[in-house]
């Protein structure tokens, strides 16, 4: 993070702005260019001088902000409403007078100085005003005023984030023509097409897409945030946690970018009331006018809110002519709805387009009964609240398994009793398989309440083992998605069924032992039961009921060549197979450890995604699937083998089996759960080393850790130091502290002469003394154990491998990120063959 990102600019930091921004050659390089970056490099190096550490990002945002907040408070004034103020408006009158304003109005397409000469008395200086603006709107070109007028600036408060209207495709250009015609959009619908953007502090200029902001909108309407926003003025972990539900949406954006985002929706929702005040007009749509509307009013988020959304979904034909509703913006106000108060002389071609539109507006209205219930039904308000209801891609990762069309679909899915089942693609003992038509790329799991053993050669029903069974797989599906395990499961749909991405399954199961029991014991003359297996062992068994499951090696199922969903099983993908079943096998022990439980063995399957053609996850995890002894002692077992034990089935026995399957599906639920505590804390030296701290507590973020930033110097201030050090020691809490100074480092070996909680060393080394400096971290006194990392997320690992000792969810995203390197770099490595073959 650059110095100074995400703080407020004060009245001296706005006033060097204004003093550099007032030269004549600043202004003229501003109004001449449309790709500023230099100049605004060249304002961030000018405002260094004068003591202001902003960079060329922050300056352009704040310009750009100033304009626009002027050109408002102008546009107010000349219609008449002089409540309306801000800070600097005569600095920036007496700047931006020397400049051509051209910038349309809202509601009514003509220009700012158009307003200006309408409401404002005539006079000497405001004539030239006028004359020089209307000579330069004359002469602009559509592209240029696309680029100056069109792009609307918002007034982003924290300068940290980009954002845009939600519109996901590309600003609709003024010159843009219509297929067939040789006339231009006009300027009154132009204005429909901007979009608002603001800077975010790493750069990263990736705007929210329309699936982004639904499933934002869907967390805001949520009562409990609602209350939280209302109430606090201290609203970072609220965003926090908005940012967490997002990235179970599989939307990966951090708190600062969804604070903007919200502010920016709340802004552009206002601004459009305040103009209907003044103006008189009919409301002018933005996208998800109505959704925000229902929030701030606090109404329910109904089926309408989300239908004007869908009209991109369908093409229209006039004539000759065919267009897309949405790239016209028909969701929003007709052109009858835009007319100015005063009319304005339409030129032939303006005529044109508004006969066009109009007439694709009646043709719209005239679509077919099918397409509007279609469009009624994904629209939903059931549908659209189960982002919140249901767990969907717990982990980025997760993303890889099903494409963003598929998974946006999927969290529109409807209840469970109105899902439409499509053909069934599969029948096993104890679950059936569906396709779902309106889930492109899903299924449903279906569970049945039966249970079998020995091949079905005993069968049996049990009441309510479809519902356990379910609950089971689920909770640990999430658990293993949200270490970052690549899974199939997509979310659970009802008490019976969840749904999942339609795989290609590769008839093996794979089964991993810690300790040798069961069939190991028949196959391995000689080997007792209750050996253990350093490391655990992974057998695999061919899924062939007729021969019953013989068991295969390596070796018979790479010559076996299978090809699933496009994907050839080779010796890759067995060695993936292979060390993944060894990674879930572990994570699961890790996981059943505070229950005092001892997962004995474990047997899973893989598939093929059709979609992403990735091995996957499968199948189902519940209590049929592994060996379950609590305290290690297998006549307290609660897994199917007390089933398999049975000389005879009554329904005595039977209860007594289902009361084993519901004290595991109680106890399943808490493995997604943990007692352990611990944080963080990064003490740094100077707040010029904040972005090095910034990558540290964005680390410990993806393991799950919570991470606090202070400043204290052990040089300057050591009686702070240890003030801050006590603080934290006397809450109890397990903490890690990272000391971060650059130079000499004091900090990291006074911590660690001082307290008994870890201490690690994170220096950020300079190209100009690092060699010299990283010394002051290397070699101690005696009796101090302070290791060091040059690397921030190095630091935020170490950290991690300490709490993971004791916090199984964090033990499990370490397990799952040593998997996924070693399968980044075995596929890198079949790539590199392929291609050399």
């Amino acid at each position: 993070m650059e110095s100074g990102a995400g703080k407020h600019w004060t009245e001296e930091e706005v006033k060097a702005l204004l003093s550099i921004w007032s030269e004549k050659s600043i202004r003229k390089q501003l109004h001449g260019t449309l790709r500023n970056k230099g100049i605004f490099i060249y304002i961030a190096k000018r405002l260094q001088e004068l003591g202001v550490c902003r960079d060329w990002k922050q300056c352009r945002a704040k310009y750009k902000n100033l304009k626009y907040e002027y050109r408002t408070v102008k546009y107010a004034r000349n219609s008449g409403d002089a409540t309306k103020t801000m800070k600097f408006f005569h600095d920036l009158d007496a700047i931006l007078r020397c400049e051509p304003v051209a910038h349309l109005a809202e509601g009514n397409g003509r220009c700012s100085s158009t307003e200006a000469r309408l409401n404002a008395s005539p006079t000497a200086d405001s004539s030239q005003e006028i004359a020089e603006d209307e000579e330069d709107f004359s002469n602009s070109t559509l592209a240029a005023l696309e680029a100056t007028q069109i792009k609307k600036e918002t007034i982003d408060i924290d300068d940290d984030s980009i954002s845009s209207t939600s519109e996901d495709r590309s600003c609709t250009p003024l010159a843009k023509q219509i297929v067939g015609t040789d006339n231009h959009i006009p300027l009154e619908e132009a204005q429909n097409h901007f979009k608002v953007i603001t800077v975010n502090d790493t750069g990263a200029g990736k705007h929210w897409s329309d699936n982004e902001v639904r499933a934002l909108i869907n967390i805001w309407s949520d009562e409990k945030i609602q209350q939280m926003l209302e109430g606090a003025t201290r609203n970072k972990e609220i965003f926090e946690e908005i940012a967490r539900r997002l990235m179970k949406c599989g939307i990966d954006r951090d708190w600062k970018q969804c604070r903007t985002k919200y502010k920016n929706l709340k802004y552009e929702y206002r601004a459009l009331q305040k103009e209907n005040e003044h103006l008189g007009n009919p409301r002018r749509k933005m996208r998800f006018y109505d959704e925000v509307d229902c929030i701030l009013r606090r109404q329910p988020l109904g089926p309408s809110g989300w239908g004007c959304e869908s009209s991109s979904l369908l093409s229209v034909s006039v004539g000759d002519v065919t267009a897309n509703t949405g790239s016209l913006g028909i969701k929003r106000k007709t052109w009858n709805d835009e007319m100015s108060p005063i009319p304005l002389k339409k030129s032939a071609s303006e005529n044109t387009i508004f006969q066009f539109q109009k007439l694709l507006t009646e043709r719209v209205n005239t679509v077919t009964e099918g397409k509007k219930l279609l469009l009624e039904r994904l629209c939903k308000q059931e549908e659209m609240q189960d982002l919140n209801r249901t767990q969907l891609y717990a982990h980025p990762s997760a993303m890889q398994q099903v494409p963003v069309a598929a998974a946006a679909v999927a969290a529109m899915a409807p209840a469970a009793s109105e899902l439409k089942l499509g053909k069934k693609v599969n029948e096993g003992k104890t679950k059936e398989v569906y396709e779902l038509p309106d889930i492109p790329g899903c299924v449903l799991m279906q569970s049945k309440d039966q249970i079998t053993a020995g091949n079905a050669a005993r069968k049996d029903r049990m009441e309510g083992k479809a519902a356990i069974s379910n609950t089971t797989t689920s909770c640990v599906f999430q658990l293993l998605q949200e270490a970052g395990i690549k899974t199939a499961f997509v979310r659970k749909q009802s008490d019976t069924a969840f749904i999942a991405a339609h795989c290609e399954m590769i008839p093996i199961e794979w089964v991993c032992r810690r300790i040798a029991t069961g069939s190991f014991l028949k196959r391995n003359p000689g080997v007792k039961e209750g050996y253990k297996f350093y490391p655990p062992k992974i057998e695999m068994f061919y899924k062939d009921d007729a021969n019953n499951d013989p068991q295969w090696s390596e070796e018979q199922l790479i010559e076996a060549k299978f090809s699933f969903a496009g994907l050839t099983i080779g010796k890759t993908e067995v060695d993936i197979m292979a060390r993944s079943t060894q990674a879930i096998f572990e994570i699961l022990e890790k996981s059943w450890q505070p229950q005092n439980c001892t997962l004995v063995d474990l047997k899973i399957e893989f598939g093929v995604n059709i979609l992403t053609k990735e091995i996957v996850l499968a199948d189902v995890i519940d209590n049929d699937s592994w060996r379950l002894w609590p305290s290690g002692d297998r006549s307290q077992q609660k897994d199917k083998q007390s089933y398999r034990d049975l000389k005879e089935v009554t329904p005595e026995a039977l209860q007594m089996v289902k009361r084993n399957f519901e004290w595991v599906a109680e106890r399943v639920e808490l493995l997604l759960k943990t007692k352990s505590q611990g944080r963080v804390v990064v003490l740094m030296g100077s707040t010029s080393d904040l972005g090095h701290c910034e990558k540290i507590k964005k680390a410990c973020a993806t393991f799950g850790i919570p991470c606090e930033l202070r400043v204290t110097s052990a040089h300057k201030g050591p009686d702070e130091t240890l003030r801050i050090k006590a603080e934290y020691e006397g809450d109890g809490i397990p903490t890690v502290f990272v000391a971060v100074a650059g130079r000499s480092n004091g900090l990291g070996p006074v911590m660690s002469g001082n307290t008994a909680y870890p201490v690690v060393n994170c220096p950020p080394l300079s190209s100009d003394w690092g060699a010299q400096d990283v010394w002051s971290s290397l070699r101690l006194p005696s009796g101090l154990g302070c290791p060091t990392t040059l690397s921030p997320e190095g630091a935020a690992q170490f950290a991690a491998q300490i709490f993971g000792l004791n916090n199984h969810l964090v033990w499990a995203k370490l397990r799952s990120n040593m998997l996924n390197t070693w399968i980044s770099l075995k596929q890198a490595d079949k790539k590199l063959r392929e291609c050399t073959l």
